[in-house]
């Protein structure tokens, strides 16, 4: 059984998180963890996720809880990613990091701690958003520059990061495929007199409201027709069922930076 921690343990995904943990035949919740002065620390874990009693309370004490799990999942807010993942590269646990909203700095110390760790990262931890992404390339490669694209993106309005992580990342597919710079060709938002639209221009679009778990759809707007591709997730099970696989995986690997694509060749 792979001991498994998750941060963030008394949020909506935490919550989630723990539950198919105590649901798995293959994990066992080892640890669960929130920040200094959570009003639900010292509660058992699985009861406040409704999943029954799991023996494992609520904690913000996790530098002295790295014996208790193999790997942790992460989705919280990225200075307390990447604080975990220091610790965890000290003493060897493995991570699955599904935060986004990371500047370059924190980027490179995550890099750096997977030197010494083996560590998964995906902003989207959706098998259905990662197969989107491959569709976006191969659309992408047979378009070219005879359409133009855009990227539209919806969530809760809870999310504190805009566009989401997985936008940019297919914002990256797009860019890459189609020989652009998204440092100098994306657009975020348009108001007021904008002018005619670039071709080279790679448009992000984001809308926040009411309960929306997440969805995306890249727009190839062409003269006479037009091809979107969109996934839209009804609940937050499928990125659970992502990450819990994510963990299985990480857990045996040397230390590196993994993502989607990794998992899905394994």
């Amino acid at each position: 059984m792979i001991r498994t921690a998750i941060s963030g343990a008394g949020g909506r995904m935490g919550r989630t998180l723990i539950q198919k943990v105590i649901a798995s035949k293959g994990l066992r919740l080892g640890a669960a963890f929130e920040h200094a002065g959570h009003s639900e620390l010292g509660q058992d874990a699985g009861i406040l996720a409704g999943a029954g009693a799991s023996e494992v309370p609520l904690t913000d004490a996790i530098a002295a809880s790295l014996e208790a799990f193999d790997v942790v999942i992460d989705f919280t807010i990225p200075t307390a990613t990447v604080a975990l993942a220091e610790l965890c590269a000290e003493h060897g646990n493995a991570m699955v990091i599904g935060t986004t909203g990371f500047t370059p700095e924190q980027l490179e110390s995550l890099d750096k701690a997977a030197q010494r760790t083996a560590i998964f990262m995906s902003p989207n931890m959706s098998v259905g958003v990662n197969v989107a992404m491959r569709l976006i390339e191969a659309a992408a490669l047979a378009l070219g520059d005879d359409a133009d694209v855009e990227v539209i993106e919806a969530h809760h309005r809870h999310k504190v990061d805009a566009p989401s992580g997985t936008a940019v990342r297919m914002g990256e597919v797009l860019a890459r495929v189609l020989n652009r710079d998204l440092s100098r060709d994306a657009i975020y938002g348009r108001q007021g007199i904008t002018g005619e639209r670039e071709r080279k221009t790679i448009g992000f679009s984001t809308i926040r409201g009411g309960d929306i778990v997440g969805e995306h759809t890249v727009m190839f707007a062409g003269d006479g027709e037009r091809l979107e591709i969109t996934h839209r997730a009804q609940s937050r099970d499928n990125f659970a069922a992502g990450a819990l696989r994510a963990a299985a995986f990480i857990e045996s690997q040397r230390p590196g930076l993994y993502g989607m694509d990794d998992l899905l060749a394994s």
